[in-house]
């Protein structure tokens, strides 16, 4: 309706996702809303993990909406999920094209440890699964030789549309120069299969999956019913805590050739996870 009524402002989304609310009601439980607001295309949807990645998007939206009258003043709404988990912030990264990069959706967060002997892989997150995200890193590269990026996802919605874009400019223009989607050139050279956590429904990420052909791609998300527990237990149940996601990563190494099924079976006998546990989409 907002959109529908060309409405400016910014929806912020307090008590996002299905994983960082403690012990309270599921009414409050939400893994689907990025879900919803990937359907309106007025809607600037974003997922930051970190307090300068709200300020970015906060800055650029109050510049592109209320301009002053500027020809690049928009009528668009902006929906910015906000989580309810404290954990300390990390600074700025000292790069030039910072701002443009976490409204474009997605950035290098942090290189992969170094050493020569690390198999590669990759490690999208967003949100308050930055946390598991980064442990994993650790564990992979400590326990399983794997050295893993970290990439912050802002915005998968749009990373779509920009590949939506991309595609439609290709499909309308066959003899001139092909664009390729902005995510494929972005990982293009991240090395390994491609593990993307969210605390919404495995959906989200999966926006982006048709424009990195090829490439293993894993997306972990809370898909199924909330339930009232504890930070720890709910992301145990919806398999997105730091366990899942070293297991994620080792399996996409597996599917790739570049490890053995018995690697994969000692991360899930050392993260004590039951793999005949029952789906948490079908509860």
């Amino acid at each position: 309706q907002a959109a529908d009524m060309r409405t400016r402002g910014f929806l912020m989304g307090a008590t996002a996702g299905r994983t960082t609310l403690m012990g309270e009601g599921l009414q409050h439980q939400d893994g689907h809303s990025l879900v919803l607001a990937s359907r309106v295309p007025a809607v600037q949807a974003y997922d930051p993990a970190f307090a300068y990645e709200v300020g970015a998007i906060v800055d650029a939206g109050i510049k592109r909406m209320y301009g002053g009258g500027t020809p690049d003043e928009t009528d668009v709404l902006y929906y910015i999920t906000l989580y309810n988990e404290n954990y300390e912030m990390p600074a700025l990264p000292d790069r030039e094209g910072m701002a443009e990069a976490i409204l474009e959706g997605l950035y290098k967060w942090a290189d992969a440890p170094e050493g020569a002997d690390l198999k590669s892989a990759t490690i999208l997150f967003s949100g308050s699964a930055q946390g598991a995200a980064r442990q994993a890193a650790d564990d992979l590269a400590e326990h399983y030789g794997v050295g893993a990026e970290l990439w912050s996802a802002t915005s998968y919605k749009a990373l779509r549309e920009e590949g939506l874009a991309a595609e439609r400019h290709n499909r309308l223009h066959p003899s001139g120069e092909q664009r390729v989607a902005r995510v494929a050139q972005l990982l293009a050279e991240a090395q390994g299969p491609i593990t993307a956590v969210s605390d919404f429904m495995a959906s989200v990420p999966e926006q982006v999956l048709r424009f990195l052909p090829g490439r293993t791609f894993i997306p972990l998300g809370t898909d199924g019913m909330g339930r009232s527990d504890t930070r720890e237990a709910l992301r145990r149940h919806f398999e997105i805590d730091s366990g899942h996601i070293v297991v994620a990563v080792l399996s996409g190494l597996l599917r790739d050739g570049a490890i053995e099924a018995s690697v994969v079976d000692d991360a899930i006998r050392r993260y004590d996870i039951d793999a005949d546990a029952i789906d948490p989409f079908l509860i």
